[in-house]
């Protein structure tokens, strides 16, 4: 009898514990060491977003036990963060990084970011990262408009270390057949992949034309689906980003070796009135992923996040 009470009164405690775990599960963010800086680490992935409380994304950013840097310079652009905001042949502002904004961490695996409209900005934007699994972040751009902006674009940029020389984005062949493309030198600098003839209409109406940094496109063949990466060719570590269709009209890299290494993202491309909202997914995956592998996750991440949501 007295060992049935035992037994019991082990695997009550047992239970609780296993219930505590899931009450409180290890927070992914933390505070850091500046004002409205955040740490993360989710075993896998380790480093800084918002460093010294700036819209500056992910920098450092590590992966592995080995601390492979995929973005690794304080102060400067890292992983995930908001560049230009443009409407028809209209920049709004110089860019989201330079404006300020705050966050707030809503889950341990959660941190929310918030722009108040502005002078040159009328609309409100909400960034929500979130990690899904050790070795993906998801991001949500959520935008409430404060007045009319024709055909809405924001541009997520990230930006990689040295190692991540060239980049290889899902695109259709002629004959329509898909496959990951590299961005070639001799196809030019600057590189769209759009998601069909309206998109290339977006995309040279004249939004591209302010400085500071205007930007003369190469336009590439329409993309097979959001879907892009970049890979340490040491280590074959990828660093994959993938949209919805239907929440990105284009893609874009700079050419293989550009000292960028970057990443690029045109988000929306609808026309908005004031008061309508509009949200776009984004998932970052990292990790030593083939081609197919990509793919793979790319039908699991559309499966999450059907539309809709």
């Amino acid at each position: 009898m007295r060992n049935r009470i035992l037994i019991l009164s082990l695997a009550f405690i047992a239970a609780g514990v296993a219930a505590m775990a899931q009450q409180a599960p290890k927070p992914v963010f933390t505070p850091g060491a500046a004002a409205g800086e955040f740490k993360f680490d989710t075993g896998v992935m380790q480093g800084v977003i918002r460093g010294e409380g700036k819209s500056i994304g992910l920098v450092p950013a590590e992966f592995g036990p080995k601390h492979l840097a995929l973005a690794k310079t304080p102060g400067l652009p890292g992983l995930l963060n908001y560049y230009r905001v443009f409407s028809t042949n209209h920049r709004h502002g110089t860019d989201m990084r330079s404006v300020p904004s705050v966050a707030e961490i809503t889950a341990p695996d959660t941190l929310k970011v918030r722009w108040a409209p502005g002078e040159d900005r009328p609309f409100a934007l909400t960034a929500t990262y979130r990690w899904s699994a050790p070795d993906t972040l998801d991001v949500e751009t959520f935008v409430e408009a404060q007045g009319a902006l024709p055909d809405f674009e924001i541009f997520l940029s990230s930006y990689l270390t040295e190692r991540f020389t060239a980049a290889q984005v899902y695109a259709k062949e002629p004959g329509g057949k898909k496959t990951f493309m590299a961005a070639d030198p001799e196809q030019g600098t600057w590189q769209m992949f759009p998601r069909d003839a309206d998109a290339v209409r977006l995309i040279k109406d004249g939004r591209w034309t302010y400085p500071p940094s205007p930007v003369d496109w190469a336009i590439r063949p329409e993309f097979a689906a959001p879907l892009l990466y970049r890979r340490d060719a040491k280590t074959k570590i990828a660093q994959v980003m993938m949209s919805r269709p239907q929440d990105c009209f284009a893609v874009s890299t700079p050419c293989s070796n550009e000292a960028h290494y970057s990443l690029y993202f045109s988000l929306f491309g609808k026309s908005l009135a004031a008061g309508d909202t509009v949200r776009a997914h984004t998932r970052m995956i990292v990790g030593p992923l083939d081609d197919a592998q990509m793919v793979a996750r790319y039908e699991e991440f559309l499966r999450a996040f059907p539309e809709g949501r």
